[in-house]
């Protein structure tokens, strides 16, 4: 029997419209008013797109009541847990996990492409000293586009695959660069014979006197915050990379265009907000005046890598975060820092003072990642460009999903115009 299409009626000055809705697999339902201006003869207003889906998607899927994020299906603790960061890439790629022949070949096709245009290193000498490392990625994958000009037509996808693969695997070497720009020391080449993870810690702190040997759990705990941030659904830097997209550009000015949104301190920049706000507060005797003015309203002062736009109980990634945070602490040994006493305390009082447990202040992702990185001793300045790192294959996903969307149309927000209606203009002299 034929299922029956459900409507939506919509009633307004006298008109009525039948709107179809839309079922997905999980999550609410949806109305669909591509029509609602042709046939209505208006638009809808919804500031920020939070009740408008943009686009259809089967990459990644939130529910932020039940604290759920998934993978092609898979939920993220157990893919954080049991898998690793270049098997996620696969999934998320092409929509399946790999068989152990097909996850070699994939990882092999991105060990050997690691290595940048040694002219890129040019580019980064280009730069001031100063430059904060995520001016410097915006610059140089925004540039990769005159570099690698076989892969930059999004109708071959060929080239498309291609582009894929250099941003995945070039993105940790860029990234180690901005690195090692912003502290003065020289460039250090990847290598084949290392994990993903590992190759980009020995990027950022071997030195040519001597060698580098990167610990195992230092590394896996890496790995978990490259999956943990790999692909997070239609967030704003996800938006801004499939919006350059919907124009035509190339995958690479796209990627740039996302990490440029990422670096905003209200999206990407939350953990190293997170991490500042510990250091601003300082010592365990200081933080009943943080929170006291936490919990003033007239106090502009908000606790940073507590709670979750989206996620309304709990974020699921930061149980497996707060899992390798222990473990790195513990390897590291430095319980003793006041920055990491404050985070300690912090934490307990968000899991058990009544203000914070009602209000769902919970410890999120942003929080433990900024301590782990720290204690590897990234400055607050990496943080963001770590987390580009790790976003880019859900950027591309996502990107790859809108090129073969055949319903996808250039990005044409609407408004609501509040200026002036028509007037003539008025010489200077009658003024």
């Amino acid at each position: 029997m034929e299922k029956t299409q459900r409507t939506a009626t919509l009633s307004f000055d006298g008109k009525v419209l039948e709107l179809p809705m839309l079922s997905p697999t999980v999550g609410p339902d949806v109305i669909d008013i591509r029509k609602l201006y042709a046939e209505g003869d208006v638009f809808t207003y919804d500031p920020g797109f939070t009740s408008t889906a943009s686009c259809n998607s089967d990459i990644t899927f939130i529910d932020g009541g039940k604290g759920q994020l998934l993978y092609r299906g898979y939920p993220i603790d157990q893919l954080a847990g049991k898998s690793h960061y270049l098997e996620v890439c696969y999934l998320l790629l092409y929509g399946e996990l790999p068989s152990g022949d097909e996850l070699d070949e994939f990882e092999s096709r991105v060990t050997n492409h690691t290595m940048v245009h040694e002219q890129m290193h040019n580019f980064f000498r280009g730069f001031r000293r100063d430059a904060h490392p995520m001016a410097t990625m915006v610059g140089v994958v925004g540039a990769m586009s005159a570099f690698y000009h076989d892969s930059t037509d999004i109708n071959d996808p060929l080239q498309r695959e291609i582009a894929s693969i250099r941003l995945i695997a070039k993105m940790p070497t860029i990234a180690a660069m901005a690195f090692k720009y912003s502290i003065g020391q020289p460039f250090v080449y990847p290598r084949n014979d290392l994990d993903y993870a590992s190759n980009f810690l020995r990027m950022c702190y071997a030195v040519p006197a001597e060698e580098y040997e990167v610990n195992p759990i230092l590394s896996r705990a890496m790995d978990r915050i490259f999956t943990l941030h790999a692909d997070h659904e239609q967030n704003a830097s996800t938006a801004t990379v499939r919006l350059a997209g919907s124009s035509g550009a190339n995958p690479f000015a796209c990627i740039a265009a996302g990490i440029a949104c990422l670096w905003g301190p209200a999206h990407g920049g939350a953990n190293e907000a997170a991490l500042d706000m510990l250091r601003e507060i300082g010592t365990v005797d200081r933080i009943p005046e943080f929170i006291a003015r936490a919990k003033d309203r007239d106090d502009p002062f908000r606790l940073m890598g507590f709670g979750h736009r989206v996620y309304k109980n709990f974020d699921p990634r930061a149980k497996v975060m707060k899992e390798s945070a222990d473990e790195v602490l513990d390897l590291l040994g430095i319980h003793n820092n006041p920055t990491l006493q404050v985070a300690k305390e912090l934490e307990k009082i968000a899991l058990e003072d009544e203000y914070f447990v009602s209000k769902k202040l919970y410890p999120n992702v942003d929080f433990y990642s900024g301590i782990i990185l720290d204690a590897m001793g990234f400055p607050t300045s990496m943080f963001t460009p770590i987390f580009a790192l790790s976003r880019t294959v859900g950027w591309i996903a996502q990107w790859k999903e809108m090129i073969g969307d055949p319903t996808q149309k250039i990005g044409r927000p609407r408004q609501l115009y509040v200026g002036a209606a028509a007037r003539d203009y008025v010489d200077v002299e009658a003024r």
